[in-house]
């Protein structure tokens, strides 16, 4: 069986490095992912002219993930622990049970987070967390994608970015 295949599924073993980056939080933001299979390489980012970082790191998985055109088994490598431990503690599925709500309030990014676990649902994916910055070279590559795309002339708007409401005093 080729390297890229998981031999217990058959399915094919697609490495994902994702990051996002935010000029300011919130501020013009990007995301940036690299996918590799067997020798096979694509790099992709995106942006927005208003957004927070937590929502670009989001994003780079969510855009990795939807460029799959079939199901594969994911290694998704991030330096985001709000990605990591929102699905590998549960806290991403609990907030969906309690429909979004969590302390009274709205999730922040819920709409991120419905898509994402759609997505997880598809894909046998298990995440890894490496501390940004470090040299770790995908990590770093996927950095300066986010930096670049949140630098672009004409980003959109993040139609999913909602500020929270400052609490009255």
């Amino acid at each position: 069986m080729p390297p890229s295949l998981t031999p217990d599924e058959g399915l094919k073993h697609v490495l994902v490095y994702t990051d996002g980056a935010c000029q300011g939080n919130p501020g013009p933001g990007g995301w940036g992912a690299v996918m590799v299979y067997g020798d096979k390489r694509r790099e992709m980012s995106g942006g927005f002219r208003r957004t927070t970082n937590n929502r670009m790191e989001l994003m780079g998985a969510i855009e990795a993930l939807k460029a799959m055109r079939y199901p594969c088994a994911v290694t998704l490598t991030t330096d985001s622990e709000y990605l990591k431990k929102s699905i590998e503690l549960g806290w991403a599925l609990k907030w969906r049970s309690n429909n979004w709500m969590r302390q009274g309030e709205r999730v922040p990014n819920s709409d991120l987070w419905i898509e994402l676990l759609g997505l997880l649902a598809v894909h046998k994916v298990s995440i890894v967390w490496v501390r940004g910055h470090t040299g770790h070279p995908e990590n770093e590559r996927c950095d300066k994608l986010a930096v670049a795309a949140s630098r672009a002339a004409e980003l959109p708007e993040d139609t999913g970015y909602h500020p929270a409401a400052k609490a009255k005093r």
